[in-house]
């Protein structure tokens, strides 16, 4: 299984997210073709509602632990409860690396 499909999982698992989005933004690091290692994630689970933002980030943080021990460098997290998830629903875009090699 994909580092990213295990993501999605564990995330569906926990979270029963009415959004979710895994986007593997490894390509956009200075990183060997075909990496798994920087993530974004777009949630949207009532889970979070009432929760701090850093608060979420740590749930997501602690749901992902296995991957983030074995290879996943970053996580950039998004995470709305149901009533925060607008008309609008976009997110910031992600930056290029800026480090390494590139």
């Amino acid at each position: 299984m994909s580092v990213q499909q295990s993501i999605e999982n564990k995330l569906r698992e926990a979270l029963s997210p009415s959004h979710l989005e895994v986007i593997n933004e490894s390509h956009m690091h200075s990183v060997p073709p075909n990496s798994e290692t920087h993530f974004k994630l777009v949630i949207v689970s009532d889970v979070f509602r009432g929760k701090r933002p850093v608060q979420r980030h740590q749930l997501v943080y602690s749901l992902l632990n296995d991957e983030r021990e074995h290879g996943v460098h970053a996580l950039a997290m998004h995470t709305y409860a149901s009533d925060e998830w607008g008309v609008d629903r976009s997110v910031p875009a992600s930056p290029n690396c800026m480090g390494g090699s590139k």
